[in-house]
């Protein structure tokens, strides 16, 4: 099988994490959708798009340069899942079930941009 980003793992939980975000957020108000709604799903999204775009670069800096432009992507995403929660949009199990994942995300990025800096 070729290697592909698919293949990083931190690209397959931060997958994850968007196709949850976008099951959460169909429940959303619907006054919402140009808002919150829209702002977390690309946030998101963003976290994964930036590995993906890292991955294809020529160089480990500059994959690096991605990795960390994706773990601010993933702070922003924290706090629009913080925000939805504390507006009520989100349960208490789902916010503390995104809130890990997007923890472990965290701690990928951070290693694998140590890695790659080294």
């Amino acid at each position: 099988m070729a290697y592909t980003f698919k293949n990083i793992l931190v690209w397959q939980k931060s997958h994850e994490l968007v196709l949850e975000i976008y099951k959460v957020t169909r429940t959303f108000p619907s006054s919402e959708k140009f808002g919150l709604t829209t702002q977390l799903r690309r946030s998101a999204a963003s976290v994964a798009t930036n590995i993906v775009e890292g991955y294809k670069r020529k160089s480990d800096k500059d994959f690096a340069h991605f990795l960390n432009m994706a773990d601010a992507s993933l702070e922003e995403t924290k706090y629009h899942l913080l925000l939805a929660y504390d507006l009520r949009y989100l349960a208490k199990d789902d916010y503390k079930r995104l809130s890990i994942m997007a923890e472990e995300i965290g701690r990928m990025l951070s290693g694998f941009q140590k890695k790659l800096t080294a």
